[in-house]
């Protein structure tokens, strides 16, 4: 883990997250938390993961994401190189 990252005010926050119970719990905080863009960049970082661990192209992702390929290659980064954060998700997501 990054240790930058390990802050009292980011402690705080995941608490917080991992309070909300439902979908609509979700959208409600993240909407007042995040602005429209920093939503929609996430969940599409989140999409271009799944895609490539799906195994698509560079292309196939940047033409049905809109990711530029920095996005891209940032999230290739992290599958290959990471913390696994997203393939724990991606395991439990399967459940």
């Amino acid at each position: 883990m990054n240790k930058k990252l390990k802050t009292d005010a980011v402690d705080h926050l995941f608490d917080a997250i991992l309070c909300l119970q439902t979908k609509d719990e979700c959208y409600n905080f993240f909407e007042d938390l995040c602005t429209v863009n920093e939503l929609l960049s996430l969940s599409q970082r989140f999409e271009v993961a799944s895609m490539l661990r799906a195994k698509k192209t560079y292309l196939e992702i940047a033409e049905k994401t809109g990711a530029s390929t920095a996005t891209i290659s940032r999230v290739n980064r992290s599958l290959n190189y990471g913390t696994d954060g997203y393939e724990l998700i991606f395991e439990r997501m399967k459940e």
